[in-house]
């Protein structure tokens, strides 16, 4: 049983972390106001954050990765409280919008913008928190989040692709060197849901099933959007249906500019005969910084969530810059300057370089990684 301290302790030390239950409020006066109030939620997600990122400092400390479940009920209430939250964010400001008489049109797009902003920055990276979970009811919400946005297959291809295949030609979401972030998006849009349904279909013909069977998830992803859908079409009648596609644009949106930053440039070594090396911390971008890993629950400490896939946000570890690449800023910061790719390449085209140097001296043709000319690693 855990003593009260012990669960005091555990409060104080997941309080941080709840700073995102403020986008509520933020949500509720950014409607009631209208104007241009509308952008509360983007100024809070990606302004204040910047702002923040530069006089927070960076959080270097360690936690014990032992520290069992019971020490963490608070970070975990948390990304179980959010499932109902953005559900009541979203379809709540969908019923509101489609009846106030006081937003205009373009203050309606600018509130559901900033809803896609939050849907993403917090939403689908809470998904991806309870997707990685054993429990079967966390992998259920996780579901729902990512049904909120219509990317339910994210859960599929983060699983069966990304994770196995990060940093070679297989994972599309791992952005090529020199590759521009709107490029990159698009690419992704197409191919991700593509690829999604192939690594299923390979997994179930592993069992002598067909992707007609029960057992694909594709039928599960289909049914929760269906829902999804059919409540904001009832909310708000097309208008609720076409502002609920642009919170889920949006919300993919921010999840792929994510992507894009943490593992931009950084290949495996292609060991020959479609082998590549294993999945090091060198393989993704990492950010310390104090205040953006509070809204973001530490998924910028990505090389650890690499190392240890099932291993709770709050326990992910950092490590040294010889073993593991850091970002100059946090994502916010690093998210706007991926939007504008001249600013981006000048600022990590040399850092992949000297990435490439330190990690992969023997390695004196990139051509081939550049121009995505390597095989595909073997079962992809």
């Amino acid at each position: 049983m855990t003593t009260l301290p012990a669960a005091r302790a555990s409060l104080l030390a997941a309080l941080p972390y709840w700073v995102s239950l403020l986008t509520l409020p933020l949500a509720a006066l950014a409607a009631l106001w209208g104007g241009w109030w509308v952008l509360l939620l983007p100024a809070f997600a990606w302004l204040l954050f910047d702002i923040l990122d530069l006089v927070g400092g960076l959080d270097t400390s360690n936690p014990d990765p032992e520290t069992p479940d019971t020490a963490l009920f608070w970070h975990r209430l948390l990304t179980m409280i959010w499932v109902p939250a953005q559900a009541a964010m979203t379809f709540g400001l969908i019923a509101y919008a489609t009846r106030a008489g006081h937003l205009g049109g373009w203050e309606k797009i600018g509130l559901f913008v900033g809803q896609g902003v939050i849907s993403g920055a917090v939403g689908i990276v809470y998904a991806h928190e309870l997707l990685h979970q054993r429990d079967r009811v966390e992998r259920w919400f996780g579901d729902i989040l990512l049904a909120m946005v219509l990317w339910s297959p994210f859960r599929s291809h983060h699983l069966r692709v990304h994770h196995l295949h990060v940093g070679t030609p297989a994972d599309v979401v791992t952005a090529r060197y020199n590759e521009g972030f709107h490029r990159h998006f698009f690419r992704v849009l197409w191919r991700m849901p593509r690829d999604a349904w192939r690594a299923e279909a390979r997994l179930l013909a592993r069992k002598g099933l067909t992707m007609r069977s029960r057992k694909n998830p594709f039928w599960r992803y289909a049914m929760l959007q269906a829902v999804m859908l059919a409540l904001a079409l009832a909310l708000g009648g097309f208008e609720g249906l076409a502002l609920f596609a642009l919170q889920a644009f949006v919300a993919i949106w921010q999840l792929e500019l994510v992507n894009y930053i943490e593992h931009y440039g950084l290949t495996r070594k292609h060991l020959g005969e479609g082998r590549y090396d294993h999945v090091q911390p060198r393989h993704s971008w990492n950010a310390e910084h104090r205040a953006s890993n509070r809204l973001l629950i530490n998924l910028q400490r990505h090389s650890d969530h690499h190392y240890k896939p099932d291993r709770r946000y709050p326990l992910l570890q950092t490590y040294p810059e010889n073993e593991a690449p850091q970002l100059p800023q946090g994502y916010p910061i690093m998210g706007v300057a991926a939007l504008i790719p001249p600013v981006w390449r000048r600022m990590m085209n040399p850092r992949v370089r000297a990435w490439r140097r330190r990690f992969y001296p023997e390695v004196t043709d990139w051509g081939p990684y550049k121009r995505g000319e390597l095989p595909l690693p073997r079962g992809a």
